[in-house]
Order: C-alpha cells, then sequence, then structure tokens
C-alpha cells in the first residue's frame, strides 16, 4: 500500500475547502488523483510553508519526521488548493521545477493535484 503525503496551500487551503474535507473524500472514494490506487495509506498532511516557495524545506523536514516514524513517503501530492493557488494566486511554485528537485533529492513521487472537485 503506498504512503502518501499531502502539502496543501497554507493561504488557500480553508477558503476553497475546509479542513481538507475533499481530499479525504477523493481518497476514500478513490476519485481524482487517488483513483490509480488500490489502496492508500496517508501518513502526513502539512502545509506547504507559505509564500514565498517554502515547499521543499517543508518536505525535507516533512520526509525527516516521516522517515523517522519508520513511515516513509512514497508519493507527495500536492493539493488541488495548491494547484488552485498556482493557477489563481500568483503561488511561486513552479511544479516542474519542484518535482524535479524532490524526486532527486527525497527519492519519492511527486502528484499535483488530489480531486477534481
Amino acid at each position: 500500500m503506498p504512503r502518501v503525503a499531502i502539502l496543501y496551500c497554507k493561504r488557500i487551503k480553508d477558503f476553497s475547502c475546509i479542513a481538507c474535507a475533499k481530499c479525504y473524500k477523493a481518497m476514500a472514494e478513490k476519485d481524482g488523483e487517488f483513483a490509480k490506487y488500490d489502496e492508500v495509506e496517508l501518513v502526513a498532511m502539512t502545509d506547504c510553508g507559505d509564500c514565498p516557495g517554502l515547499a521543499f524545506p517543508k518536505v525535507k523536514l516533512l520526509t525527516e519526521v516521516t522517515n523517522n516514524l519508520e513511515r516513509p513517503i512514497e508519493t507527495l501530492h500536492l493539493g488541488t488548493c495548491v494547484k488552485l493557488a498556482m493557477e489563481t494566486a500568483d503561488c511561486p511554485i513552479d511544479f516542474d521545477e519542484l518535482k524535479i528537485l524532490l524526486e532527486n533529492k527525497f527519492g519519492i513521487n511527486v502528484v499535483l493535484g488530489t480531486h477534481n472537485y
């Protein structure tokens, strides 16, 4: 079962969705980006570190903590709220660049988005 972490947008999370309810729904119903998994284990969920683009150090800390807890992240999803922030709110994250950096540095898969609603 893949171990998944979700990074949500610190600034707009509770404006586009309260308490990440849409991510939890998509995970439970294998919807959106979670449709590719037969099962999924959520090992961590936290914010992106806020602007201006602090996601890399936040993921560094997140991987250290989950590794120390013997629940290492296999796939990191940048939440749909992060995707929305990049499209409409001048989020400084360059997904393609961040994906390469995170995959190379931490050996995890990086996916943009969680659900379609």
